[in-house]
């Protein structure tokens, strides 16, 4: 029997779900199972066989005529037939099981609605056309109020009833069910948490999911707070088609979008086993053995709540691979047709995981498009173990190359339109406009640009990956987004190795992508010594080199001691370190003797230098003082000459000091004579 929840005050005046029929023309004990078939048990023999699908039921006209409408029609149109007994129900929704209840009530035997069963017995009713014409309080006038007053104000069975609409399309469909469940699952999602009253599963236990009864008592309480995500795991057991109309309705009703986001990615957690690596959220695989019918057993009727039930996603042993892909790829479709169209309402890291599943699975391109263009909305949220995604349509390259560079160039056009926006806030919704706001950031480039060159180096190790594909994915941002290019310098030495084929040409085409003034001293260091890398590179890099030396030399003496001695420079490495991502980090390693060996080098050659120009400018001053010798020599030499010639005979003229005056005399007297010559 039926137990209504606390929350359902008219489900306790519906009779504790318990139909009767106060009309019946047959006494009857109720019914029989022997074998396939079922039998009234009373003393008159029954006079019509009805067959649904494999089990058969061996009936009254009487009972049957009066309120099926369909039954009276099928009799009364085989009347010129001999076989007038027999009435084959293949296509009855709901099965034999809904007939039986229907069978039951036509006898006016009491019939205990659930949850499980009050769906197919609806639309069974509806098959059979029990309608008010036929007899006041026929079957379908009964099922509609029992879903009306009793389901739709339970949050729990309103799920149960929606489960139980898989296999009865599309009589549930035609008939609102699906329609009113999803609504009345969604009004209560999007109720308050301080005011939600009834049981909900939550986070699904480690063990065994709990009953709904041993749920009464624990959850929620008033000390423990109702989590906004509590409705996440109840929602989850849902078909995807059935799971797209709640969510679809919840968006109507105007939940945040976030948690709309949240609850889309932990029904893909659970349904898409291969799409979280860490073993978090249950994938289907976990819900094999779980049955459909759990709620539809005998006795009291209590329904168990497991984490999930089992959905066609799910599989059995007899499923082919094609059959749970093609189940799969349904599944990715339907949650990138409904997620948020605002920024952030999803991880980047969960649409990117969707879009590997997405090329695997070969989706519709229309939706792989749509996709990708919510990755480059957030592009600068990746991380690179999300990026490498393989390339499944039959590609040289081990890694899809082209879908990042659809991704990048995505990201450049929404970073290019948010830029040329005006600065008002285009939404009304404050939430989309926070997060509009924050992709405006301007190290977001320099993320994107971090995160390309880490890539660049992990598919660079690809022999088949082409110089044209690693130069235009390299040259996509703008020369702004790169502060340091050391990353980038990392991603070419890594492609050289494993491309020691290229010419000479190849290998400046490939380096001129590189600018070598934006290299830190380190990455300098290397790329001297680098045999990989052209000629004409090295002493770019060399002289790039020598200027920041340069230029930080004249730095350091324009500082004041003072400022230097309480404000130190900021370590060039730590500067590195911020700057070069994670896997040029690592590559250091092996190159740190090297580096440290021509930092040695170097400071010995500047040794050297300074001697040498300490040399060149005593030569220079031993040159000059030679060349003001030269000029003043032949006249110095001639005098110091005669003064020692004069000391010399100095005693000698002292003795013939009489022939010196005869000799001057002589002298004096010869002028004249000049003179007198001349004149």
């Amino acid at each position: 029997m039926w137990e209504s929840e606390t929350e359902s005050v008219r489900g306790r005046e519906y009779g504790n779900g318990v139909l009767s029929s106060n009309k019946h023309g047959v006494k009857t004990d109720g019914f029989e199972l022997r074998g396939q078939s079922w039998y009234v048990a009373t003393d008159i023999p029954s006079d019509l066989l009805v067959q649904v699908g494999d089990v058969n039921f061996h009936l009254h006209k009487y009972p049957m005529l009066s309120r099926s409408g369909k039954v009276n029609r099928l009799i009364y149109e085989s009347n010129n037939h001999p076989d007038l007994n027999k009435i084959a129900l293949e296509d009855l929704p709901g099965g034999p099981e809904a007939f039986e209840l229907a069978a039951k009530f036509c006898y006016g035997i009491a019939v205990d609605l659930t949850a499980a069963n009050i769906s197919g017995l609806r639309c069974a009713a509806e098959y059979l056309e029990m309608t008010e014409d036929l007899d006041e309080g026929n079957l379908i006038f009964k099922t509609e109020a029992f879903l009306s007053y009793v389901v739709l104000s339970s949050w729990r069975d309103s799920i149960l009833v929606l489960k139980s609409c898989e296999k009865l399309s599309p009589w549930a469909e035609n008939l609102q069910i699906v329609r009113r469940c999803s609504e009345s699952i969604a009004w209560k999602a999007c109720a308050n948490p301080k005011g939600i009253k009834w049981a909900y599963t939550g986070k699904p236990s480690k063990v065994s999911s709990p009953k709904w009864n041993d749920l009464k008592d624990s959850s929620p309480s008033r000390s423990q707070p109702v989590p906004p995500d509590w409705w996440f795991e109840d929602v989850s057991i849902l078909r995807t088609d059935h799971f797209v109309r709640v969510i679809t309705a919840i968006k109507v009703k105007g939940m945040r979008f976030e948690l709309i986001g949240a609850s889309i990615m932990h029904y893909a957690a659970k349904w898409l086993p291969g799409l979280i690596k860490d073993g978090q959220g249950q994938g289907p695989a976990d819900d094999m053995s779980i049955s459909t019918n759990s709620n539809s057993s005998g006795g009291t009727g209590s329904s168990s709540w497991k984490g999930g039930l089992h959905m066609i996603v799910s599989g059995t042993k007899d499923d082919t691979p094609s059959i749970q892909a093609k189940d799969q790829r349904m599944i990715i479709e339907s949650l990138i047709s409904i997620i948020p169209p605002q920024k952030d309402s999803v991880s980047c890291s969960f649409l990117l995981r969707l879009l590997r599943m997405a090329n695997m699975l070969k989706v519709a391109p229309a939706l792989v498009t749509e996709l990708e263009k919510r990755v480059g909305m957030q592009f600068e949220q990746a991380t690179l173990a999300d990026l490498l995604i393989p390339s499944y349509n039959k590609s040289e390259t081990m890694y899809d190359v082209d879908l990042v560079q659809r991704l990048l160039e995505h990201f450049l056009v929404q970073e290019q339109t948010e830029s040329s926006s005006p600065s008002r806030p285009p939404f009304s919704d404050k939430h989309m406009y926070e997060g509009t706001q924050r992709s405006n950031n301007p190290n977001a480039k320099m993320r994107v640009a971090r995160l390309v060159d880490s890539y660049l180096t992990e598919v660079s190790r690809d022999r088949n990956l082409s110089l044209t594909k690693f130069q235009v994915l390299a040259e996509a941002l703008p020369e702004s987004a790169r502060t340091c290019d050391d990353g980038l310098y990392r991603a070419i030495d890594s492609y050289l190795k494993a491309h020691p084929t290229l010419s000479e040409h190849e290998r400046k085409r490939l380096c001129r992508v590189m600018d070598c003034q934006k290299l830190s001293i380190d990455a300098c260091m290397h790329a001297a010594q680098n045999e990989r890398l052209p000629l004409r590179i090295v002493v770019q890099v060399l002289f790039s080199e020598q200027v920041k030396i340069s230029n930080a030399l004249a730095n350091s003496t324009l500082k004041d001691p003072a400022e230097t001695q309480y404000q130190p420079l900021i370590p060039n490495h730590k500067t590195l370190l911020e700057a070069t991502p994670l896997s040029f980090q690592e590559g250091w390693a092996a190159a740190k003797k090297d580096i440290n060996t021509l930092k040695f080098e170097l400071e010995s050659v500047k040794a050297k230098y300074l001697e040498l120009q300490n040399d060149m400018e005593n030569l220079q001053r031993q040159f000059e003082k030679m060349s003001k010798q030269k000029q003043t020599s032949a006249w110095t030499s001639g005098w110091k000459k005669l003064s020692k010639l004069t000391k010399m005979t100095a005693v000698e003229n002292h003795d013939i000091v009489p022939q010196i005056s005869t000799a001057a005399e002589q002298t004096r007297k010869t002028p004249r004579r000049w003179r007198n010559s001349i004149s």
